[in-house]
């Protein structure tokens, strides 16, 4: 469910107009629904209504600091992996103590400043990362709380760039090393062991892959009990999809994803935790882009927006569907056309659809690219020179610039001339 509908034959976001903003903040834009981002979180939330559970947003998908904010305000924790995502974490207000940091490559600098923060836990990734946050720890006169994420070889069935819970992925410990690695973490002074992390992929859309690998957790955990090991918190990450083409059989409900989990881990004792993002956030939120004109080309008509894939990447990277409508409501009756949707950076890749029937889009028309509130800002960047889009947030009749446009003097500001050639 989103935020996003025909009002009077014009897409509003709540009750404020597309075209509205776009005159305020020109285009393109990302515009994200705050009445959305709260339902979502409480429908995932409240789906676990038997367990002890801190719902953690994973904040590689959506790092604006008034998205988090509002998710705080609800009661959500942080999943980071990064020391900048620590700092926007902290300064959007989630405290420490509901704050996870995963990652494959944390530094030393990171693990320190996230200890010295006093965070929940670290999600430890290696046997090398173990014994750095020992000496991390030791050198601060503290105890750092991990989990190990384990790798439980399990194929999440989604597209290969985001599944991570396979043996050959680089993220978490092997399975077969999992036991000798939290021996070896209890050994350690400046180490305590709170848990155990799994993180199998994203954009799954379906349970079973979920089952086997909580299922192998579990396992593990009545094991690494039995070694005298304290497991407190089961961490079972993120990953459960939306559904990003209208008229696709819906991925799982939240509620039917909460009564798996509460089948499987019935009798554990275990707190719960997770790290939702994209289900969050995904649908939370849409790209606005203007046409700016259109192509007849041999076989193909293009239309040609002021958005391109250094604003939204995902289509280009994963070959993701993204539906695309106009923001003057076409109408039943509208004919259709077959173009392609394209932007204006020098790359072929630079497409949002191809092949896709749409009402005819007129040049100066208004559009939407629904279901980008995950990992479109985010992923962002001024390829071909092109600025940043802005970023706006809206509730109810209200609707604030979150990230502002930057000029080319900015633009221009993140570069220096070398001495010699002044």
């Amino acid at each position: 469910m989103h935020h996003f509908e025909y009002k009077k034959g014009v897409l509003h976001a709540e009750d404020v107009s597309i075209p509205e903003i776009a005159a305020e903040v020109g285009t393109p834009f990302y515009c994200y629904s705050s009445a959305t981002l709260r339902r979502h979180y409480q429908v995932f939330a409240n789906a676990f209504k038997k367990s002890q559970t801190l719902v953690c947003f994973s904040v590689k998908s959506n790092s604006n600091l008034s998205v988090i904010r509002t998710l705080a305000r609800e009661g959500a924790g942080a999943d980071i992996v990064s020391a900048g995502e620590l700092h926007r974490a902290l300064k959007a207000g989630i405290p420490p103590e509901k704050i996870v940091f995963s990652g494959v490559g944390k530094t030393r600098d990171e693990l320190a400043f996230a200890l010295k923060t006093g965070i929940l836990q670290f999600n430890v990734e290696s046997r090398s990362e173990l014994e750095a946050l020992n000496q991390v720890a030791l050198e601060q006169n503290r105890k750092a709380p991990i989990s190990f994420r384990v790798n439980p070889d399990v194929d999440a069935s989604t597209h290969e760039k985001i599944s991570t819970g396979k043996k050959e992925n680089k993220f978490g410990i092997l399975w077969e090393e999992a036991r000798a690695a939290y021996d070896r973490a209890a050994a350690l002074p400046g180490i305590e062991i709170v848990g155990i992390d799994v993180h199998i992929g994203s954009q799954i859309t379906n349970l079973d892959p979920f089952s086997r690998a909580f299922q192998k957790v579990i396992d593990l955990v009545k094991d690494l009990r039995a070694q005298g090991h304290a497991i407190t918190n089961v961490d079972l990450g993120g990953g459960l999809g939306i559904n990003y083409k209208a008229g696709n059989e819906p991925p799982p409900h939240p509620e039917e994803y909460a009564r798996m989990i509460e089948t499987l881990m019935d009798g554990l004792q275990v707190r719960l935790l997770f790290e939702p993002g994209r289900m969050i956030v995904g649908n939370a939120g849409i790209l606005v882009s203007r046409v700016i004109y259109r192509k007849s080309g041999a076989d193909k008509t293009f239309v040609i927006a002021d958005a391109a894939m250094n604003d939204l990447v995902r289509p280009t990277l994963y070959d993701a569907h993204h539906d695309i409508i106009a923001v003057k409501d076409p109408g039943a009756s509208q004919a259709i056309e077959r173009v392609d949707v394209v932007g204006p950076v020098c790359e072929s890749g630079d497409a949002f659809a191809k092949d896709r029937d749409l009402p005819p889009l007129e040049e100066g028309d208004l559009m939407a690219i629904l279901s980008a509130g995950a990992y479109g800002a985010v992923q962002s960047n001024t390829y071909n020179s092109r600025l940043l889009v802005p970023e706006v947030l809206v509730d109810g009749r209200e609707f604030a610039v979150i990230r502002q446009r930057p000029s080319y003097e900015d633009l221009l500001a993140l570069d220096k001339v070398a001495p010699w050639l002044k």
